[in-house]
């Protein structure tokens, strides 16, 4: 039952993934270039190129601020991360035996072992 609801989120997470990888695509170019230009920014003296860098970076900030959406396509990548690490994951269930004695044996032998 573990293994279908794996599945069924695996699934949901890769259409999501799919149907935002176009304005994911679109988040990092545009804040690659606002890095870029805030950088050049900072490293320019003349007042020319600081406000075409400005204006560069404006740009960039306000397609970065269009494709805020994509963050569900990041989210739909970690959900598929978690699929992946958790689907060959072994359950260690240990079971209680009801009997009294098969309890008091077990607990005798540990018992013993730390004298």
């Amino acid at each position: 039952m573990k293994k279908a609801g794996l599945l069924i989120l695996g699934v949901v997470a890769a259409a999501i993934l799919l149907s935002n990888l176009a304005p994911m695509l679109s988040l990092v170019i545009s804040l690659i270039v606002m890095y870029y230009a805030y950088k050049g920014f900072l490293k320019t003296n003349s007042t020319f190129n600081k406000v075409v860098l400005a204006v560069i970076a404006v740009i960039a900030l306000f397609a970065s601020i269009s494709n805020l959406p994509a963050i569900i396509g990041f989210v739909a990548v970690y959900a598929l991360y978690v699929v992946y690490k958790n689907w060959n994951k072994s359950k260690n269930i240990l079971k209680e035996e009801s009997d009294p004695f098969t309890n008091f044996e077990r607990e005798w032998n540990e018992l013993n072992k730390n004298h």
